[in-house]
């Protein structure tokens, strides 16, 4: 197998990351997410070519290493780290203004 398990590493990754994680996201710019996951995509295709399917190490070890942080912040600061919930003290705390549609 080519590069096909990385693209279908890559592409569950989104699946799974912006159906279950997509509340944390609601007041980031579309651009930033679509850059955020042209560089993944792009570092994790380079290094392919360079080290084969050891290229998956990239997306993986940046998963490992965000999850315990993510988890910590979000207790830390009172917010349940899967649902994101509160909402509105999320919102609070990254700065983003409460959509009208929700009030």
């Amino acid at each position: 197998m080519g590069v096909e398990l990385e693209l279908s590493v890559l592409l569950l990754m989104s699946i799974v990351g912006q159906s279950t994680l997509s509340r944390f996201a609601l007041g980031v710019p579309a651009g930033r997410q679509i850059l955020k996951w042209l560089v993944l995509i792009a570092v994790t295709l380079g290094l392919y070519r360079f080290v084969g399917h050891w290229a998956l190490l990239f997306p993986t070890t940046i998963i490992v290493l965000m999850m315990p942080a993510h988890f910590r912040w979000c207790r830390r600061n009172g917010i349940n780290p899967v649902r994101a919930t509160p909402l509105r003290k999320y919102y609070e705390l990254r700065g983003w203004t409460w959509p009208a549609e929700f009030r």
